[in-house]
């Protein structure tokens, strides 16, 4: 019992260390050497929990990059309150955290993406995987809040959640270093905007 412990924790400590990194310098440019030497571990440890690199880092997406995602941007969106409100506050808040963030690198699933893309395919499978669970909440979300009243019936649930994904990624990439808070700021009043418009139009009563 005391032995996985101990593994379990070490295996936290080097997956949370090598996310750091990852992040920080990209997968390509964070060698195994460099995780181990900010740990103060010796390689044998790290194979012996690892069957590589590569395998490691899988499992960082399966373990860390899953559960950041959601909590960031899939579980606030899945109460039964207004839709629209649900996705605003969740983006606001996720961004929020961005602007408080002295080392942001942007978003982390983009990041990774960008950069695995056309160079593994098995980890692109793994990221898209999170992407794709991303994708069915929003449009679930979009489908309750039409069924709901909330959004405009005519909308196409699947080309908004695409829209918003990717403006969503898009101001994550924008945000970094250069005036996050205004840039934030002017997404959010943007999005306020977008929202208002395909929210049901009011019928006058005159018109009926």
């Amino acid at each position: 019992m005391e032995k996985s412990l101990k593994r379990m924790a070490t295996m936290q400590r080097l997956q949370t260390t090598g996310l750091s990194l990852f992040y920080e310098k990209g997968y390509y440019n964070t060698s195994v050497d460099d995780i181990l030497k900010r740990l103060s571990l010796s390689k044998g440890a790290f194979y012996y929990h690892y069957e590589s690199k590569e395998d490691f880092f899988i499992q960082i997406i399966e373990n860390l990059v899953v559960r950041k995602v959601y909590s960031l941007l899939i579980e606030p969106i899945e109460g039964h309150e207004h839709t629209l409100d649900l996705i605003t506050n969740c983006f606001e808040n996720a961004l929020e955290t961005a602007v408080h963030n002295e080392l942001d690198y942007g978003f982390v699933l983009n990041n990774f993406i960008n950069e695995f893309n056309g160079r593994n395919e098995l980890v692109m499978k793994h990221l898209n995987e999170v992407l794709k669970v991303w994708e069915v909440t929003l449009v679930s979300a979009i489908q309750r809040g039409k069924f709901n009243g909330h959004i405009d019936r005519h909308i196409d649930a699947e080309g908004v959640a695409i829209f918003l994904m990717s403006s969503f990624m898009g101001i994550r990439t924008l945000m970094v270093e250069t005036a996050p808070s205004a840039r934030k700021y002017r997404f959010m009043s943007q999005l306020r905007f977008y929202f208002k418009s395909i929210e049901p139009k009011q019928t006058s009563q005159y018109n009926q």
